[in-house]
């Protein structure tokens, strides 16, 4: 493999957490949330997703 800048290796790197949803993961489970919160949130998610779809 060839030498790679640090930048570059950085770059990856942050591209790799990006697409893993790590940051995302870890923003989530910052502080704990009831089963009932959690269930309201993904129905309101979908609630969007179906609205920006059907929109278009």
């Amino acid at each position: 493999m060839p030498e790679m800048s640090f930048e570059e290796l950085l770059r990856r790197f942050n591209k790799k957490v990006q697409q893993d949803g790590i940051l995302a993961e870890i923003r989530r489970r910052g502080y704990y949330e009831k089963p009932s919160v959690k269930h309201k949130k993904k129905e309101a998610t979908k609630r969007r997703k179906s609205m920006r779809s059907s929109r278009g």
